[in-house]
């Protein structure tokens, strides 16, 4: 008789609990903290279970292939988290809470009299707001007139073909604020944040519907997937002033 060799608890061959206790992604955490964890691992843990034939990991990379990612996943719904097999309506309701508290736990570095002195900073909050969202979204940062922020505000919000932004409305609510300056952002969810034609055009107008009124728009960010792009640094746009 020929012997089998197989490891006995290799991840390949058997469920989670008959792993070494240090190959196990709940005790691997516990140990060397969660950025020691995979993608796959976390999602894992969120999930608890698996499914007849497939532990938990295994649901975990499959629905991560079928949907494209974490960033895909950050901007799912539930019907389509809920499609695979061995996750259903409740663990998608963990997993989207999980999702959105991370986006929260981000946008508390806007809070109100944060100082925005510089584009660095501006860029690293805008792209915790925007980053993922699988539509566009225009947002503005108004400022007082030492840049403390007053209000982070989605503004209009579209298609993943783009969003209809009215200047007027942008002035109507920097006025209610008593808002300074701005800086304004969007985000291209293709993941490319190459700035477009239109984007410049809507950056004139706006700065220009603000300098009326003695506002000034300092910046306008396109965020994807990469560092967001100023368009006063790329000299596409210069604040009046």
């Amino acid at each position: 008789m020929i012997a089998d060799l197989s490891d006995p608890a290799d991840p390949e061959h058997c469920p989670i609990h008959q792993w070494a206790i240090a190959d196990r992604p709940r005790e691997r955490l516990l140990q060397l903290g969660p950025t020691a964890l995979g993608d796959v691992e976390l999602i894992a843990l969120l999930l608890g279970s698996g499914d007849r034939g497939r532990d938990a990991l295994s649901v975990a990379r499959a629905l991560l292939q079928r949907i494209g990612g974490l960033r895909a996943l950050a901007a799912a719904d539930v019907s389509e988290i809920a499609s695979e097999r061995g996750i259903g309506p409740a663990k998608s309701a963990l997993l989207l809470a999980a999702v959105e508290l991370g986006r929260r736990i981000d946008a508390s570095a806007l809070a109100r009299g944060a100082e925005l002195t510089d584009p660095a900073s501006a860029a690293r909050c805008l792209r915790r707001r925007l980053h993922g969202l699988g539509h566009e979204v225009f947002v503005a940062l108004f400022l007082d007139t030492r840049h403390r922020l007053i209000a982070c505000e989605e503004l209009f919000r579209g298609t993943i073909d783009g969003a209809t932004v009215h200047p007027r409305e942008v002035v109507r609510r920097a006025l209610q604020l008593q808002a300074a300056a701005l800086i304004v952002a969007h985000n291209h969810p293709s993941g490319v944040a190459e700035p477009s034609r239109q984007d410049v055009a809507l950056t004139r107008r706006l700065g220009q519907a603000l300098a009326l009124v003695d506002i000034r728009l300092l910046d306008h960010f396109v965020v994807g997937d990469g560092e967001p792009v100023s368009l006063a640094e790329r000299g596409l746009y210069q604040a009046a002033g």
